[in-house]
């Protein structure tokens, strides 16, 4: 017999939102497949925000069609608050609460879920239940939004930018804990203009520009979409020619960027000699060389010609 379908735990279908002149969600369309991370990258203004606070609920469109775990927020909203779990972009907390309170009252407003002490332990906040929510630092605060999101034992999380802000080991922290979610067999629709996070959180990945959705697939179908394995930036005493390096066999292009050039190339150990043999003839001194195999990062500067955060 064939295997069955995977349920599909939101499908977005032409959906468009303006305002005034600004078309900020452009006729797109995607599927969430239960048990995924799907990641919406792109830079800010891209529309990732105003599409998730429409299957969210927060925002009305203006045409097209969403509907969330087969239902709708027209007819079934009661139902959907019940089933979702949302970390908004900036989650603003009352500051004299304690973290329990905190979290006593987002519990009070579900049907079920873990009690709050369980929903702390999760995020790794339970020697805090006592601290009232002003005195957190950044990343404690993002943990008890969290904690909050996940207190009604959600079928589908959101999660918008969830990292922000936070430091390099904040960061982390909650890269683990959407890990654990996932294992856990949550669906989670994750936004972010972070590459490395999506390539390391997601499954599968649409990026965003202008309201439109510009590509979509998993992390390596999208990486091997642009032709490129590795990159290669380098930085010189003196102007280079490039016109002789682009013309190298393998190179599929190289420009300035950011104080270095950069190298879009397909076989490394080649252009790599290559690069340096043609630096020597035009009598240039190599000051600096960096390589790295291609990322999300280089698939958005290819599709669009700048990076993810040139904002």
């Amino acid at each position: 017999m064939p295997s069955a379908s995977p349920r599909v735990a939101l499908r977005v279908d032409n959906l468009k939102k303006a305002y005034r002149d600004v078309q900020a969600v452009d006729g797109i369309h995607f599927e969430l497949v239960a048990g995924e991370c799907f990641g919406l990258l792109g830079p800010n203004g891209a529309g990732k925000t105003t599409t998730i606070e429409i299957c969210e609920g927060l925002t009305p469109a203006d045409s097209g069609v969403v509907e969330v775990l087969g239902l709708r927020w027209e007819t079934d909203a009661k139902e959907l608050r019940q089933r979702l779990g949302i970390q908004l972009q900036e989650t603003q907390l009352a500051e004299k609460l304690t973290v329990l309170e905190t979290l006593e009252l987002f519990r009070s407003f579900f049907r079920e879920g873990p009690l709050p002490a369980e929903a702390l332990a999760l995020v790794q906040l339970d020697e805090k239940r006592h601290a009232r929510v002003g005195g957190l630092s950044g990343g404690q605060k993002q943990r008890l939004a969290l904690a909050c999101a996940l207190v009604g034992n959600p079928d589908l999380l959101f999660l918008d930018e969830p990292t922000t802000g936070l430091d390099p080991q904040a960061r982390r922290q909650l890269w683990d804990l959407i890990q654990q979610f996932k294992r856990d067999g949550r669906t989670i629709l994750l936004t972010t203009h972070y590459m490395d996070e999506a390539q390391q959180l997601c499954e599968r990945i649409a990026i965003m520009d202008h309201g439109r959705i510009i590509a979509r697939g998993t992390p390596r179908e999208l990486i091997d979409s642009i032709g490129i394995e590795h990159i290669v930036e380098f930085s010189t005493a003196g102007d280079v020619d490039l016109a002789p390096i682009r013309t190298m066999a393998g190179v599929k292009d190289v420009h300035p960027a950011g104080g270095f050039f950069e190298m879009q190339v397909t076989e490394l150990h080649t252009c790599v000699p290559a690069l340096v043999g043609e630096l020597g003839r035009q009598k240039l001194a190599l000051t600096e060389l960096r390589t790295h195999s291609a990322t999300l990062e280089d698939v958005f500067v290819a599709l669009t010609g700048r990076h993810l955060r040139d904002e």
